[in-house]
């Protein structure tokens, strides 16, 4: 490692506000399930597609680091909306793949980042309680400076990092412009788990049917379809499935089902 990696401070890193905060930034951050790569704006995502030498036909990771910030960006129903209240009470990560409001759309910079940041749906994976060192900078990005913050696994694809820096590879620490280190906090999320059973992704929601449209509300009602599948099993899935059995009558169960 170099003079990139910065210790998380617990709380705001002021140097990643810096670098997000203006045009093509692109860091590493620690997370509940490991380390990811942070941008915000198009050249950031080029520069993390470039890191990864990773497909583009991917949903696009956008981090809310409040839900009036995911109110304001996705479509939603009031199910929806109970179902990210929840986990955001209990402090659980999780992502839905949901359509972009039209308001919000316009508010994307006219710079391609649209077209990095969903996939052939229009849709995008909005997620939320990823972890406080992200959240933070989340928040202050887009309350303060108006900056969207999207994410994308800090490892070589298809690999995982293991929640350790270390792991993150040597391409992506090379274009990294920040690293900030923090692998006593991603253990403490998982703290009985080793590095071959810990999860290292967060569970995924699919909200929309085959041409990104939202997914009716169910109202109590059975056999409702389309409905909510998960469509990526991860941390706490346990529970996300518990409050996703209170929330809908119907859901579906289909990991691996992304596209």
């Amino acid at each position: 490692m170099n003079d990139k990696v910065v210790n998380w401070n617990g709380g705001l890193q002021p140097e990643a506000v810096e670098i997000l905060s203006a045009n093509g930034g692109m860091i590493v951050c620690p997370t509940k399930v490991g380390y990811i790569i942070m941008t915000s704006d198009a050249k950031g995502l080029e520069r993390k597609f470039d890191a990864k030498q990773r497909n583009r036909n991917k949903p696009g990771v956008v981090l809310c680091g409040s839900l009036e910030q995911l109110k304001e960006l996705a479509q939603l129903n009031p199910e929806i909306e109970a179902l990210y209240q929840q986990h955001w009470d209990k402090d659980v990560l999780l992502g839905c793949i949901l359509p972009w409001k039209e308001e919000a759309v316009a508010r994307i910079p006219d710079d391609g980042s649209k077209e990095l940041m969903m996939d052939r749906r229009q849709t995008s994976c909005f997620v939320i309680k990823f972890g406080v060192p992200g959240e933070n900078l989340a928040k202050e990005l887009w309350e303060n400076h108006g900056k969207f913050s999207f994410a994308s696994s800090a490892n070589p694809s298809g690999k995982g990092n293991r929640g350790l820096v270390e792991g993150i590879g040597e391409r992506i620490e090379q274009h990294a412009d920040l690293i900030i280190a923090a692998n006593d906090y991603v253990k403490s999320i998982q703290p009985n788990e080793s590095e071959k059973t810990r999860y290292e992704q967060g569970v995924m929601v699919a909200m929309v049917d085959e041409n990104g449209r939202l997914v009716p509300e169910q109202k109590g009602e059975r056999n409702i379809s389309p409905c909510p599948v998960l469509i990526r099993k991860g941390l706490d899935v346990d529970k996300i499935m518990s409050i996703m059995s209170d929330v809908f009558t119907t859901w579906d169960y289909r990991h691996g089902n992304y596209y």
